[in-house]
């Protein structure tokens, strides 16, 4: 059920700014430091410095977020000046301190590896996030996305405020609160980029999509913008092995196959949205992925259960990683990270060692339908131990996630693990969860109650019973305003 909010934007229970290395943010287990890799990319050394200063200045646990960065949890007054400076070191420091956003621009892990477009999309987050710096009063949860159509777009429920799409005839712009695609002139996409980011910046908002309907308009109709239809989307990626059936040269880590020319870089043509229509934004379907070949490229999806993983854990990316030559670790939206593998064989290793570090590695894992935050009493804001809760929800969950539903275990309304709407979402409040339908944490539920009889309703339920048949609708008394 799509309801209005219950909570406004200016409610307590909303921080003012977003952690930083430089301004981490006091939560229940410490303070929280964000770390926010350049166009979400580690290399094997950073990851092992994350790891490291997650060991020794956090309490070792990392969470992985919605936008593809890091979280280090557990700082201290005493240890952050440490972190930050050990971060810095490898290229991961702060670079803003105007209380802008960090990192402004959100690609998929699969950009770079696309087939040939127009537009290269890591060079082009690059070019935003450097405008971006240079415009002073950015709300500091700005964000671009940026990715290729060619197999449908996945970024569209990332709550963008703006979003840019490569298709074969040129850039498509969306601005968040406007129901219009609009096509960006060859020659000047990043001039309308830019007129739009200080848009937004001085509108005093904080987000695009709250900018009034009349302000928003004039960015088109300054550049004379035509409306063109909205790309499809597609089913985002889920964890296992995905083929890359085409070289993707050496600046990847591994050689050109004979006859391969220096500098081709080539695509996708087996992931996950491949070898079916795209869906449109409300179609959704259980998540697959084609079979790799065994004598080329191949990518390997892991997703850290709930967003969240462990300092050893990281660690041991960071050595699978060099152990199949990736030169990068690719933080996904999905809250995991891409590797290349030079072939199937070592995708296939890689992905027991990383199995066995924690890490979601295949697509039928429920867990991977079930989006949890920290919750308490790592969290604050948060009431109930939703990380302990979302993992037994999960494997009870299994056959709504077989049918391509999802689940959300949000520790308060603001709903940090899934902003979005969920088909189920148990939202904490006072020691119980609140239950919503279709809708985001902060609509107005149907009922609340224990988390032990909500999973008991669930576990009664099969592929027969709809979730409204198992939680009918009975509003738990009055809201909050």
């Amino acid at each position: 059920m799509n309801a209005p909010r219950r909570v406004a934007p200016e409610a307590p229970s909303r921080r003012g700014w977003c952690p930083s290395l430089a301004r981490p943010m006091p939560t229940g287990d410490g303070l929280l430091a964000r770390v926010h890799p350049p166009l979400g990319r580690l290399t094997p050394v950073q990851a092992r410095a994350v790891a490291s200063g997650a060991r020794g200045f956090g309490n070792g646990h990392v969470d992985v977020t919605a936008r593809a960065n890091l979280q280090i949890r557990g700082v201290t007054e005493a240890t952050r000046f440490g972190l930050a400076e050990a971060l810095a070191a490898v290229g991961l420091g702060d670079v803003r301190h105007d209380g802008g956003p960090q990192r402004l621009t959100l690609t998929t892990p699969l950009a770079g590896l696309e087939p040939a477009e127009p537009v290269d999309v890591p060079a082009l987050a690059r070019r935003i996030e450097t405008l971006g710096l240079a415009i002073p009063g950015l709300p500091p949860k700005a964000l671009v996305a940026v990715e290729a159509a060619a197999q449908g777009i996945t970024l569209g429920t990332a709550e963008a405020d703006l979003h840019g799409v490569v298709t074969r005839d040129g850039l498509a712009l969306h601005l968040a609160g406007d129901a219009a695609w609009w096509r960006l002139p060859d020659d000047d996409a990043e001039t309308v980029v830019a007129a739009a980011l200080h848009l937004l910046a001085a509108s005093g908002q904080r987000r695009m999509r709250d900018v009034p309907d009349v302000a928003r308009a004039e960015i088109p109709a300054r550049f004379a913008l035509s409306r063109i239809p909205a790309p499809a989307a597609a089913s985002v990626l889920s964890p296992g092995v995905f083929a890359l059936p085409t070289p993707i040269g050496p600046e990847r880590g591994f050689p050109l196959p004979e006859g391969g020319r220096q500098g081709e870089v080539y695509g996708l043509s087996g992931g996950i949205a491949h070898r079916t229509p795209p869906l449109s934004f409300q179609e959704r379907e259980a998540p697959r992925s084609s079979p790799p070949r065994a004598d080329g490229p191949v990518a390997l999806l892991v997703d850290a259960p709930f967003g969240r993983c462990t300092a050893d854990a990281l660690d041991s990316l960071a050595e699978t990683a060099d152990a199949v030559g990736a030169a990068d670790l690719r933080l996904s939206p999905t809250r995991g990270f891409l590797l290349v593998c030079p072939d199937a064989a070592a995708a296939e290793i890689a992905r027991e060692t990383l199995a066995g570090a924690g890490f979601l590695t295949r697509a039928d894992d429920p867990r991977g339908a079930v989006a949890a935050c920290p919750g308490a009493p790592a969290c604050a804001s948060g009431s109930t131990p939703t990380l302990l809760d979302a993992a037994r929800l999960a494997e009870a969950f299994r056959p709504f996630a077989a049918q391509g539903l999802r689940a959300h275990v949000s520790g308060c309304l603001k709903g940090c693990a899934h902003p979005g709407a969920a088909d189920l979402t148990l939202v904490g409040r006072e020691g119980q969860y609140d239950v919503v339908l279709s809708g985001r944490p902060d609509a107005l539920p149907a009922m609340r109650l224990p988390f032990e009889a909500a999973l008991e309703r669930v576990r009664r339920g099969d592929s027969a019973h709809s979730l409204a048949q198992i939680f009918p609708e009975h509003p738990p008394g009055p809201r909050p305003s």
